[in-house]
């Protein structure tokens, strides 16, 4: 005779489970979870064997009835960039990990246990899936957590805190807190096809072509220093021959010699820059 949910269910319908859920109270009250006593589901869970039948029904039960705590915890981290619904899934990851793990022999309340569990996988979220440049581990932790202290800090003084308010709430120094507002550039890279502030040309217009002549730049500088070692005749002959584009019957004439000295001065000159170390 196969077992459904709801006979496996039957046993646990306590009048605990019967008043509002402690996700539905007010957020100063969320970590008073069935004060003096142990959650009944959770209970339950932890007394079946391994091999009992009803084991994974009690599984699904429990992980459903604190999934407002997930929620609730997800929704902390909602307007810093990321899907709300991505996070969501990653806080009921955190919440499976916390029923599984969770020691109800140990006297601690079920959300002092799996609020920093779920807290911490959407933190392990956040550092591993949503920065586009990767940075230290710390750095994204702390530019994380900035953020937050920097509404508290707001909330309390009225007005926007000073970095070295900042820098003490966070228990830093001045540079440390500088890098961690440098990290946000880190966090989502802007896209080329995005449109210009001042008008509307995207950003890939703005970036600077490939130039041709910086294959060159080596040669141009190695052929200045050789330049420089001729003597002024011949430097002044040859800046004539292949800066102005003179013919050598030009360059004569403005020097008032033969078109055969002329060739011969630059032949001897070209000569001594290719035999130059």
């Amino acid at each position: 005779m196969t077992t459904s949910v709801r006979d496996t269910a039957a046993p646990i319908q306590t009048p605990e489970h019967r008043r509002p859920r402690p996700w539905q109270r007010r957020p100063a009250d969320i970590t008073a979870d069935w004060p003096g006593q142990a959650d009944p589901l959770l209970v339950l869970l932890h007394t079946l064997p391994a091999d009992d039948p009803r084991r994974p029904a009690a599984r699904a039960r429990a992980i459903e009835w604190h999934l407002p705590m997930a929620y609730y915890l997800a929704r902390r981290f909602s307007g810093r960039g990321e899907p709300l619904d991505d996070i969501t899934q990653t806080a009921v990851i955190g919440l499976i990990n916390a029923v599984d793990g969770y020691d109800i022999n140990r006297g601690v309340p079920f959300a002092g246990y799996a609020t920093p569990t779920i807290v911490g996988e959407i933190k392990r979220h956040f550092r591993d899936h949503t920065w586009d440049v990767r940075v230290p581990r710390r750095v994204q932790e702390l530019y994380l957590h900035l953020a937050t202290v920097t509404d508290e800090l707001t909330r309390d003084l009225q007005g926007s805190p000073s970095s070295v308010q900042l820098a003490d709430r966070l228990e830093v120094s001045g540079r440390e807190l500088g890098v961690a507002r440098l990290a946000g550039h880190a966090y989502r890279l802007l896209s080329l096809d995005k449109p210009r502030t001042d008008g509307d040309d995207q950003l890939s217009e703005s970036l600077g072509a490939w130039d041709p002549g910086m294959g060159t730049v080596e040669n141009r500088i190695l052929l200045q220093r050789r330049l420089a070692r001729l003597s002024v005749r011949e430097q002044h002959i040859i800046a004539m021959r292949f800066e102005e584009e003179l013919t050598q019957a030009q360059i004569a004439a403005q020097l008032g010699v033969s078109q055969m000295h002329i060739s011969r001065l630059l032949a001897r000159a070209l000569s001594r820059l290719r035999q130059m170390a």
